[in-house]
């Protein structure tokens, strides 16, 4: 399969036979979303930077409710969460997506603000892929995300939804989680894409793979 970071939240999931989904597609946040079409879209939460579906081309399938669906043959579970550590006081609910994609599971966690708990690790497992929240002020921040990596223990970590160049929004940088890994574990794909199959996820570990946003022509 191949993974595709759009910016923000938002990537490009597309399995082998050719079905691709779209996760929390975003409105203009110092850059616009470069075009993108697919099967299914979905979104973790009704916030601007996450639900602009009407952005994403091939007239998808939206998924923004908690449940277990089958579509096009990729099992997609969404499992409520929290947007804040105040059970949602503050900022309401935020959906996360576990994916069944050529033999891998991935997780995308949203806009997750909530501490990390045993109850809400053994709904996420078992997890190769994570796509997680690095940022802090709106989520959980770079040391809680480590956490939930340990906790967790994917084999492949991708941070997202952090502060890049153009980004508007107040958060911090990615630098803060990745250097809380070895040097070794994190790699930087210098790149907006990366393939992935079953047969790569052998030697046991977590990497840390940093992707850079596919651009529009803005």
């Amino acid at each position: 399969m191949k993974i595709e970071y759009l910016g923000h939240s938002c990537f490009a999931l597309r399995e082998s036979t050719g079905t691709t989904i779209v996760t929390d597609p975003y409105q203009k946040i110092g850059y616009e979303l470069s075009e993108v079409c697919a099967d299914a879209v979905t979104v973790s939460h009704s916030h601007y930077d996450h639900n602009n579906v009407k952005a994403v081309k091939g007239n998808p399938r939206v998924f923004s409710e908690e449940g277990t669906y089958e579509f096009e043959g990729v099992e997609i579970t969404a499992i409520k969460s929290y947007h804040d550590d105040k059970k949602g006081k503050h900022r309401g609910e935020n959906l996360i997506f576990k994916f069944h994609m050529d033999g891998l599971d991935i997780c995308h966690l949203g806009d997750l603000g909530e501490e990390c708990t045993a109850e809400l690790i053994e709904m996420l497992l078992p997890v190769n892929i994570l796509l997680i929240p690095v940022g802090g002020t709106y989520t959980i921040d770079g040391e809680q995300a480590k956490e939930y990596v340990d906790r967790i223990m994917p084999e492949i970590v991708i941070p997202m939804h952090f502060k890049t160049k153009d980004l508007k929004l107040d958060i911090d940088k990615a630098d803060g989680f990745l250097d809380l890994f070895e040097k070794d574990d994190v790699i930087d794909e210098g790149d907006n894409s990366i393939e992935l199959s079953r047969e790569d996820f052998t030697d046991g570990g977590t990497k840390v793979v940093l992707l850079e946003r596919k651009k529009s022509d803005e």
